[in-house]
């Protein structure tokens, strides 16, 4: 009977495993989809009104969001330095990141303060704005005895709030790690690594759960299992097809569209 995931890996290890590291957008929370149209939109758009680009529009498009990707899980500050180093490249004189990043902020918190808002009034449930099974990868995980760390490149004040609004946050304890505003210095590398020492237990005893290429990739480099979330967006189903190139070339060892699987997932990669 095949599995209802895709192994790309196929001598992954198989557990145990002492210990799971999240991502949190994209990969528990749906609450910021759509932010990759708004910044790479933002970037776009400044380059024409500076008449820096003479690509065409989709060719743009594709030069940033590949940058504006690979650099998916970083400090969102990082992004912002990149796309000024665009600037500067194509003989601009680029804002500060600082600059960039909260003009991005402006027009990205006009959707999600949206969201927010129907899940503060009780209008939306939490399980409407999380990656489908969120909750029961955790509760499973839990009840096997692992411990589960976030990371993420989102700001510190707004995954707590976010995760508090999707009731995410409890089995993390006091394992959320994300950078304050503007700090461009916040590592998921370091994250895993301080797991690993904490811990006192192997790489290879970390899998790891993600839809970005840097969580995969500092995963991947401490020795650990990465499970590639190609989460779908809202309202649609299966395994987001540039999601999953992405995390492919990174080096993911699973790909899932989502935790409807998890059941069976967790089951295989234990070898139960």
């Amino acid at each position: 009977m095949p599995l209802p995931f895709e192994v790309l890996n196929p001598t992954v290890r198989r557990g145990p495993f002492r210990a799971a590291l999240f991502d949190f957008d994209g990969t528990l929370s749906l609450i910021r989809e759509g932010w990759p149209r708004v910044m790479v939109g933002m970037m776009v758009e400044r380059l024409r009104g500076l008449n820096l680009a003479r690509e065409p529009e989709d060719e743009l498009w594709g030069l940033v969001e590949r940058f504006v990707m690979e650099l998916n899980g970083h400090p969102t500050v990082v992004q912002m330095a990149r796309f000024a180093d665009e600037v500067r490249a194509r003989g601009g004189t680029p804002d500060t990141a600082d600059a960039y990043l909260a003009e991005y902020l402006d027009r990205l918190m006009a959707v999600v303060q949206q969201r927010w808002d129907v899940l503060e009034r009780g209008i939306a449930r939490p399980a409407a704005w999380v990656v489908p099974n969120a909750h029961a990868i955790l509760t499973n995980l839990a009840a096997r005895g692992v411990p589960v760390y976030l990371a993420s490149g989102t700001d510190r004040d707004a995954v707590v709030h976010e995760g508090t609004l999707l009731d995410v946050l409890t089995p993390f304890g006091s394992h959320v790690y994300a950078p304050c505003p503007a700090d461009p210095t916040f590592s998921k590398g370091r994250v895993a690594d301080d797991i690993l020492r904490t811990l006192g237990i192997r790489g290879d005893e970390l899998v790891g759960f993600g839809d970005g290429v840097v969580e995969t990739k500092e995963v991947k480099r401490v020795g650990g299992v990465m499970v590639g979330v190609a989460s779908a967006e809202p309202g649609e189903t299966g395994v987001h097809p540039e999601k999953r190139v992405r995390l492919a070339a990174a080096g993911a060892d699973i790909i899932i569209p989502d935790y409807g699987c998890q059941e069976a997932l967790l089951r295989w990669l234990w070898g139960d």
